[in-house]
């Protein structure tokens, strides 16, 4: 009679939702995280959203632009419904912004999602956009960071959150951690604050480093299997995972 395998069953990748809420082009950003390890669901169906072990809020261009976005699809009352269950949400350049108070772009102000307090404005420096590869200032216990050091991550954007006023001393609360970077002055290049976290670079377009830093994410995610429907191809209003062609297959028939 065989003996029975002593090895530990391998953990299940975790299910990750990229929110679809017309942000513009976000192949490279499922690119990225099924490269470190994840199976990716791009759509904005509630069901999607909500029981995904981890959701990727991306966001390019104009502040008020993605927040309308994300109105259009019930993004920002999804959201919060994950956050208040704990769920954790990944957000990316603009998807970084609009977690905070407000954004002022071209004299007007957009209320953002109010989750942090701070404004996104122009950044202070003589070259706008910033665009390219710049250094970080993590916390020493960050987890995001956690294995990376002195890497480059990938930047493009010409506003940012410069000033952090975050009350440090409030009882029995664990403050955010800031990352920090400098172009014309410091912002904020991420935070982590337990199930919320975001960046203001492109970790999908920032070689290892930026993979990395999603393995390490991916790494405090449950594996609940709430969506493991979706690998036997059932339908929900997006791309699932099960028969989905690849983005390589893609490319090759484009």
């Amino acid at each position: 009679m065989p003996e029975e395998s002593t090895r530990p069953e391998r953990p299940a990748r975790p299910t990750v939702t990229v929110l679809d809420y017309g942000a513009g082009n976000v192949r490279s950003a499922v690119r990225a995280l099924e490269a470190a390890g994840a199976d990716v669901v791009l759509s904005a169906d509630p069901e999607a959203v909500l029981d995904a072990d981890g959701l990727v809020v991306p966001g390019v261009g104009a502040f008020a632009a993605v927040m309308d976005g994300l109105r259009s699809v019930d993004g920002l009352r999804l959201i919060g419904r994950r956050l208040a269950g704990g769920r954790p949400v990944l957000g990316i350049c603009v998807g970084l912004q609009v977690l905070f108070e407000s954004g002022v772009e071209h004299g007007q102000e957009t209320e953002g999602m109010c989750e942090w307090p701070g404004v996104v404005e122009r950044l202070k420096a003589d070259v706008v956009p910033h665009m390219g590869w710049n250094t970080v200032d993590p916390p020493e216990d960050s987890v995001l960071f956690r294995g990376i050091e002195d890497e480059r991550f990938y930047f493009v954007h010409s506003y940012g959150v410069q000033e952090w006023d975050f009350p440090q001393n409030i009882l029995k609360m664990k403050p955010p951690q800031v990352t920090w970077s400098e172009h014309g002055g410091r912002f904020i290049a991420a935070v982590e604050n337990g199930a919320l976290c975001a960046t203001q670079f492109h970790p999908e377009k920032s070689s290892e480093a930026g993979i990395q830093l999603l393995r390490n994410w991916l790494g405090t995610l449950p594996r609940t299997g709430r969506l493991d429907h979706l690998k036997a191809g059932d339908p929900l209003g997006g791309d699932t995972l099960a028969g989905r062609p690849t983005l390589q297959q893609e490319d090759d028939a484009a």
